[in-house]
């Protein structure tokens, strides 16, 4: 047997993330770092990616628990919430936790302006929709908006103004050139106020470098965010490494089934080996047959149903795989890019699924 066998378990390289930080960096050049840790950084664990990031100048997240759970972490960096409040009653213990929310919409400007027993005056960012539709004031209400936020007594100094590309990951398209005009005619009157605008995919592209704030999230995880290529064509490293041991070898005639609803059977005799992961662990359940694997230097292809806590890989006539061998669901060796593109989804998506369950090994 090799390695002590153990269920699924994201060893997650805090070296590869400095990296990553660094060539962010280099790319930012002046700009200010909105690093983004929603949705438990990704999948990465908030705190412990919070606690190990170096040189970025905030952190964005999307729900005020997570903005909390960082306070009570003793993260002290600014805090972005990138959806703002629910509710009026969360504007004083954002303004006490030094938390600045984003206002995208005439309600919350409405419930800032009209909160009681707030202590701390509050930083905020003004979101104006350039033609992403899904959250934002309109270019015309930016004024009132703008004029609005200065007269608020627990208010702190002109807002960020920040938008938000919807085709950021397609550089050459028409509608990045129509947003970034909206955004530029919208901000024109408010000369010497802060900006965002790039996420990742626009930071790498080049597109809305005159503005303040750059605002990756994938990136920083070394995932690429463009199609057709992988975090290590823009010189980024894998963070997270999704690992189950083999906790079964065993040899297979032709035409046997495997798995539910013998829904795969070999065309000649193979070996089998049995992946300690599932879609109980946040692999993704519709996966289908040939979706890569790494085990011991080389891929096979995964086979058979994909169960809650198993999956199945061929390992094929020439045995070279044992007992308790350690295989790579994705990472360093088997981009997440690439096991998304078999699945059909994108590596957002299976990083953020990965589930509570699955122990985060943090390597230094």
């Amino acid at each position: 047997m090799a390695d002590a066998m153990r269920p699924a378990w994201a060893a997650i390289n805090l070296q590869a993330l400095q990296h990553n930080t660094h060539v962010i960096r280099k790319l930012a050049g002046e700009r200010r770092i909105l690093g983004i840790l929603k949705a438990n950084a990704y999948g990465h664990g908030l705190t412990r990616i919070a606690q190990a990031l170096a040189d970025i100048d905030a952190i964005g997240v999307a729900r005020v628990d997570e903005a909390l759970q960082l306070r009570n972490a003793g993260i002290t960096r600014p805090i972005v919430l990138l959806e703002g409040f629910f509710a009026a009653e969360q504007i004083p213990v954002l303004a006490a936790s030094s938390i600045q929310p984003v206002i995208h919409n005439m309600h919350q400007l409405e419930q800032l302006a009209a909160a009681e027993h707030v202590s701390d005056a509050m930083r905020v960012w003004l979101k104006i929709d350039t033609g992403m539709h899904r959250l934002g004031i309109e270019p015309s209400q930016v004024s009132t908006c703008y004029q609005r936020l200065l007269d608020i007594p627990h208010v702190n100094g002109a807002p960020v103004l920040m938008s938000h590309l919807a085709c950021a990951d397609e550089p050459d398209h028409e509608q990045n050139r129509k947003q970034l005009t909206r955004f530029s005619e919208a901000i024109s009157p408010y000369q010497g106020s802060v900006t965002s605008m790039a996420n990742s995919a626009a930071l790498f592209a080049g597109i809305g470098k005159e503005y303040d704030w750059v605002r990756p999230g994938l990136a920083l995880y070394g995932v690429s965010p463009f199609s057709e290529t992988i975090g290590r064509d823009y010189g980024l490293e894998a963070v997270m490494n999704l690992q189950a041991s083999v906790i079964s070898v065993r040899k297979i005639k032709a035409g046997e089934p495997v798995g539910y609803g013998a829904a795969w059977a070999p065309a000649t005799d193979t070996h089998i080996g049995i992946v300690a992961i599932g879609y109980g662990d946040g692999y993704p359940r519709h996966a289908p047959e040939g979706t890569p694997v790494w085990i011991g230097g080389r891929c096979y292809p995964m086979v058979g149903r994909v169960a809650m806590d198993m999956i199945t890989v061929d390992l094929g006539a020439d045995l070279r795989v044992a007992l308790g061998d350690t295989a790579q669901l994705w990472g360093r060796d088997l981009p997440v890019e690439k096991v998304a593109e078999a699945v059909g989804t994108i590596p957002y998506e299976l990083l953020c699924n990965v589930a509570r369950r699955v122990q985060l090994d943090y390597l230094d």
